[in-house]
C-alpha cells in the first residue's frame, strides 16, 4: 500500500487549514479595528477630530461674578477710615494709592469744617487709613467736594502690595449691587442688594444742603459705611455711598441707602431727582 499520496493530501489539508485560520484571525482583527474606529469617531463628533472638553466660564471683568468671587477681587481695595471718632470706609482708587471716600467722614480733618462739630458730630483728629493686610498709615485730604460729599485721600505710606479697585460701569434700576464697608466698626462686611432707583436726592440735615443724582439701593447700610465701594455684578465700583434714608432719625438702616454716582465722584455732572431724607452715615 503507498503512503506518499495519503500525505501529501494530509499535508494539502493542514495548510488549507492553516489558511483559513489566517484569514480568520485577520478577518476578526479588522473588525476590531473597525469597531474602535467607529467608537472613536462617534465620541468625537464624526469629524476624525479628538472630544474637546466643555469650556467652562472663567471670571473677568465682563462676566458677572458670584458674591464671595466679588469680595475676593474688591475687598484687597477697601480701607478703613478713622478721623478722630468718626469712622468710615474707602476705596483705593489709583495706582498711586490715592483713595476715594465720603467727605463728611473727614471734615474735621479738612480744615473745612468747624473743630469738634463736624457731620460724625463726633470731633476732629488727624486721619488714620488701615488696609486690608493691617498696615496702618496717616493720610491726609488731597481733595474735596462737599456739594457731592466725596473726599480723597493721601496716605504716607502704602502696602507692600496694593491693589486698586476698577472704576466704572453703569447703575440700571434692578440690577443687583454689592457694597463693602465698616458699619458700626464691622469691618470689611459685606452687603447684597438691588439698585432701587436712580437720581435721587438726599437732605444733609445738619449742614442745610442737600445732595442729588444719586443711586438709591436696598443692600444693607449703617454708620461706618459713608465712602464705601458700591459694586455691579462685574465687581466695578459704580458709586461711593454716602448715606441713608432715617425715617426715625436714629441712623438704624431703613432698606433704603444712597450712593454717588462713580462718573460724579471723580468730577463728573450730578443730576436732579425725588426727593430722598437721610443722613451721612
Amino acid at each position: 500500500m503507498e503512503r506518499a499520496p495519503q500525505g501529501a493530501e494530509a499535508a494539502e489539508a493542514r495548510g488549507a487549514v492553516a489558511g483559513r485560520t489566517r484569514r480568520f484571525a485577520a478577518g476578526g482583527g479588522v473588525l476590531v479595528v473597525v469597531a474602535l474606529l467607529a467608537y472613536w469617531l462617534g465620541s468625537g463628533g464624526g469629524d476624525g477630530r479628538e472630544a474637546a472638553p466643555v469650556p467652562s466660564a472663567t471670571p473677568t471683568p465682563g462676566a458677572a461674578l458670584t458674591v464671595p468671587d466679588v469680595f475676593r477681587r474688591v475687598g484687597p481695595s477697601v480701607v478703613v477710615v478713622q478721623a478722630g471718632k468718626s469712622l468710615g470706609t474707602g476705596v483705593i482708587a489709583a495706582e498711586d494709592g490715592t483713595i476715594l471716600t465720603a467727605y463728611h467722614v473727614v471734615e474735621d480733618a479738612s480744615g473745612k469744617g468747624t473743630p469738634g462739630k463736624g457731620a460724625s458730630g463726633k470731633g476732629d483728629g488727624d486721619v488714620t487709613v488701615t488696609f486690608a493686610d493691617g498696615t496702618r498709615a496717616k493720610a491726609v485730604v488731597a481733595s474735596s467736594d462737599p456739594k457731592r460729599d466725596i473726599a480723597t485721600l493721601r496716605p504716607a505710606k502704602l502696602p507692600e502690595i496694593l491693589v486698586p479697585a476698577t472704576l466704572g460701569g453703569a447703575a440700571a434700576v434692578g440690577a443687583p449691587v454689592v457694597a463693602i464697608g465698616n458699619p458700626l466698626g464691622l469691618t470689611y462686611s459685606v452687603s447684597t442688594g438691588v439698585v432701587s432707583g436712580l437720581n435721587r436726592s438726599a437732605a444733609r440735615i445738619d449742614k442745610g444742603r442737600g445732595l442729588s443724582g444719586l443711586i438709591q439701593f436696598d443692600a444693607s447700610a449703617n454708620p461706618g459705611s459713608s465712602g464705601g465701594p458700591l459694586l455691579d455684578a462685574r465687581g466695578l465700583v459704580i458709586g461711593i455711598v454716602v448715606s441713608i434714608a432715617d425715617p426715625g432719625g436714629d441712623e438704624a438702616f431703613a432698606g433704603i441707602a444712597f450712593a454717588v454716582p462713580i462718573g460724579a465722584a471723580l468730577g463728573g455732572g450730578d443730576g436732579d431727582g425725588p426727593p430722598g431724607d437721610g443722613p451721612q452715615i
